[in-house]
């Protein structure tokens, strides 16, 4: 039986509020959301949220540790990546999350060792990855803490 896609609720629909906070979807189709750990791509989705329509954000670093609940290298490691996919620029402490650039951009062959939890297993087999399955590992870690 085929789903017939149809809205669910009329009421909620989303629409691009006033602070101007998106996701490009390029970021899926170009593969860059599977070269991200989930530390690299919870960072990446609070600075999309927070950024003003220039995709600027004053966000420090403790702050950013603390409502991610990031160490310091960790979330120098999650810079570092979405720097080298020029998904964000950062020239302390201002943060600028850039337009994606055009072109395909591959996916990487072998995912990137885990610090310290695992990846979820459909991204370590190269399958379809939901936020849910990316931001997993960071909220069990926060139920630890």
């Amino acid at each position: 039986m085929k789903t017939v896609k149809r809205v669910l609720q009329p009421q909620r629909l989303r629409r691009v509020p006033e602070q101007f906070s998106w996701i490009d979807h390029a970021l899926v189709q170009r593969h860059l959301i599977d070269r991200c750990d989930a530390r690299a791509a919870a960072l990446y989705l609070f600075l999309v949220t927070v950024a003003d329509a220039q995709g600027l954000s004053y966000y420090g670093s403790c702050s950013l540790m603390q409502r991610l609940h990031l160490s310091a290298a960790e979330l120098g490691a999650a810079r570092q990546q979405l720097i080298e996919l020029e998904l964000v620029a950062y020239q302390a402490p201002l943060y600028q999350v850039l337009a994606i650039a055009g072109g395909t951009v591959a996916p990487r062959t072998a995912p990137t060792p885990p610090t310290t939890t695992s990846a979820p297993a459909a991204r370590d087999a190269g399958g379809p990855v939901s936020l849910a399955q990316l931001l997993g590992p960071l909220e069990q870690r926060r139920g630890r803490l």
